[in-house]
């Protein structure tokens, strides 16, 4: 079974997708589309036999498409999934999925309706060694904290901070600390824990009007759960998964490559498991293996993990006085 692809966006992301891709026997590259032929045609060219687009419609309409991955800006994510998703094309949409809650549960409900394959491309989750956390969290006992974080210096702050404000920093696009890498610590968290009972945000807020950094500290039954984004400071911090027993130790958040226990008793536990391909060819991996089974929703990377996520990225957003326009509609 081959699954055909298109693309939306032709971005750095976007190419390293498509090279993951290609590792997996079972994905082949057919469609990219784009809003100017130049940068279509520089981007196809690295790929043999992919079509050009610079129309949306005309490339969803293709019979030679079977699935979209979207790497566009977040702020185009929900209508242009949306589009593909009710011309029957299934859909693997880069993180974050949506700009809020109100768009993510359109485009649950266009997945739903059309009986298409909808997934965020939260890469992280689907890796090797997150099964390996997921797995092996009975060891640590009572969980009473989950720490994470995800702090790194943009090189677009560097413009920023001279004048020129690009995507990165502009609230138009649905950017800003908390969506691009605040969703990394986040997205874990959910899968392991669930949403949190409650919410307290705290962050620092740039005059272009989106965030370039901030904290969380959310509050389970049994524990609270902290976390630290930013794209003005770097952090090496491992995370960390608190146990009354043990502590799991998880070197990065975003694409954890190495996992341990601590035990109270001084021992440790190594449980690493070694990792064959690049991050995001896991992301490919699931989804083309869903398709395979008839299945219409990751088990992993779920509808109702994705809607909690915004969720409380949402009420973050609210506490702190973030606003993206699509919040209006």
């Amino acid at each position: 079974m081959t699954i055909r692809f298109g693309v939306i966006g032709t971005n750095w992301i976007t190419d390293r997708f498509v090279q993951a891709g290609l590792e997996n026997e079972e994905f082949i590259l057919t469609a990219v589309y784009s809003r100017t032929e130049e940068k279509g045609r520089a981007f196809a060219a690295k790929y043999a036999g992919a079509a050009i687009y610079t129309s949306l419609e005309e490339m969803v309409q293709s019979p030679e498409v079977d699935a979209v991955y979207i790497a566009s800006p977040n702020s185009k994510h929900a209508e242009q999934a949306i589009v593909c998703m009710n011309h029957g094309k299934h859909v693997l949409c880069e993180k974050p999925a949506a700009s809020n809650s109100a768009e993510i549960q359109a485009m649950i409900e266009a997945a739903q309706r059309n009986d298409v394959l909808f997934m965020e491309a939260m890469k992280s989750t689907v890796m090797p060694n997150f099964g390996v956390i997921r797995d092996n969290l009975y060891k640590l006992g009572q969980v009473r904290r989950y720490f994470a974080s995800y702090c790194q210096y943009s090189s677009r702050y560097d413009a920023y901070r001279q004048g020129t404000v690009l995507n990165a920093f502009n609230p138009e696009f649905s950017n800003g600390s908390l969506m691009d890498l605040g969703i990394y610590c986040l997205y874990p968290m959910v899968v392991l824990f669930g949403k949190p009972e409650q919410v307290k945000a705290t962050g620092v807020m740039l005059a272009s009007g989106v965030d370039g950094e901030g904290s969380m500290v959310m509050k389970y039954k049994d524990m609270d759960a902290v976390v630290m984004h930013s794209k003005m400071t770097d952090s090496y911090l491992p995370a960390e998964i608190q146990g009354e027993n043990a502590t799991m130790v998880i070197d990065k958040i975003n694409q954890p490559y190495q996992v341990r226990i601590q035990y109270r008793d001084g021992s440790s536990e190594e449980l690493t498991l070694p990792q064959v391909y690049e991050s995001m060819y896991y992301e490919v991996e699931e989804f083309i293996d869903l398709l395979k089974n008839g299945q219409r929703e990751s088990g992993i990377n779920s509808h109702a993990n994705s809607l909690a996520v915004a969720e409380v990225m949402e009420e973050a957003r609210r506490q702190i006085g973030l606003r993206y326009a699509s919040d209006l509609q």
